[in-house]
């Protein structure tokens, strides 16, 4: 079926998979500061107010630079702001849409503190306060679901950290330095790429039918959540993500009873640029479970830092669960039940 791409083109009919193969070209973006008056004020922590796919971007960003930076960076999914926030906190609010209710209320808390606040969107209600109040902002191009709009909203993150002098500019820089090597990795997943030569769609194949539970070490927990953001919104599947070390102090044991088969296909995304004892548990802990949960299907990281290895993990993750969406029978794009329900809150 993955390979009959008039069976793909009919259920896929905003070409998602055509999205998925361009995102190379969000590296190349070339995010500019809006409104960039900036008083100067000392910055002593940074808060970035988000949700879904505009939160993964800053978890990505917290985790790439958690071993060589040395402020604090606090990702808040929710409508209000940690108790600290004052004048001395700069308070990203981030949405790709502009009208994510809880970053408008976050928007909002932050006014109240007079913290420092910048914005990143690409359009929406964020983008009218942005222009109305001179708020620092970076819009990013429109017309794409957020889950699919990462590396945008990542690069729109450095620059304005660099506009406020809280980041080298090579942070910015080296996301685009790697976009021609992403193009050429992402040819690998392609839709005229046969079943037997292209990982994303053999992924897809091991998860039809299942619950898929996506596993990472710390430094790419970030990109087992953007696992499973693509298989809820993109494939319509439920499905479960964790890290290790965590994973083997609680959930480890709920694998523990029969039978082995479970309705769960288990991936382990390994890095090997995680910490040299969480690969060692990778190996254990498969080993453990034995006979008493499917085995892990490993998707090795690829890339030599851990830039890479992140942006490339994402992309694949859109890959496959298009081709997972295209399996179940559903449209990989839009997302009606979320819509729903932003309706129902409205009212």
């Amino acid at each position: 079926m993955l390979d009959d791409l008039n069976i793909i083109k009919n259920r896929d009919s905003q070409n998602a998979i055509d999205v998925a193969a361009k995102q190379w070209e969000q590296a190349k973006f070339d995010a500019q500061i809006l409104h960039g008056d900036y008083d100067g004020r000392e910055i002593n922590n940074i808060v970035i107010a988000g949700m879904g796919g505009s939160a993964l971007a800053a978890l990505i960003l917290k985790n790439w630079l958690e071993q060589e930076y040395d402020k604090p960076i606090e990702i808040v999914r929710n409508y209000t702001l940690p108790q600290y926030v004052d004048s001395s906190t700069l308070v990203i609010c981030s949405s790709y849409s502009g009208n994510t209710e809880e970053t408008l209320s976050t928007l909002e808390d932050a006014k109240s503190r007079n913290a420092q606040i910048a914005i990143t969107t690409s359009g929406g209600q964020l983008d009218q306060i942005a222009q109305d109040n001179d708020i620092v902002s970076v819009k990013m191009p429109n017309g794409l679901q957020p889950r699919m709009a990462v590396i945008y909203n990542l690069k729109s993150l450095c620059k304005i950290l660099n506009h406020f002098g809280l980041l080298d500019e090579s942070y910015y820089n080296e996301i685009g330095e790697i976009a021609d090597w992403l193009k050429e990795e992402s040819k690998l997943w392609h839709k005229d790429v046969s079943t037997d030569q292209n990982p994303a769609k053999q992924i897809a194949l091991i998860a039809s039918g299942k619950t898929s539970v996506f596993y990472a070490g710390h430094l790419m927990s970030p990109i087992a959540y953007k696992w499973k953001i693509s298989w809820n919104e993109t494939a319509k599947n439920t499905a479960f993500y964790n890290e290790f070390p965590e994973f083997n102090h609680n959930e480890f044991m709920g694998w523990a009873s029969h039978p082995v088969e479970k309705p769960f296909a288990v991936f382990d995304l390994i890095s090997d640029l995680e910490h040299p004892r969480i690969n060692t548990r990778f190996e254990i802990t498969d080993r453990i479970l034995s006979g008493k949960r499917p085995s892990a299907n490993i998707i090795r990281l690829h890339g030599e830092t851990k830039l890479k290895q992140m942006l490339w993990g994402c992309i694949l993750a859109d890959f496959s669960s298009i081709y997972a969406s295209i399996l179940n029978g559903v449209d990989p794009t839009p997302v009606d039940l979320i819509e729903k329900l932003k309706i129902e809150l409205r009212k």
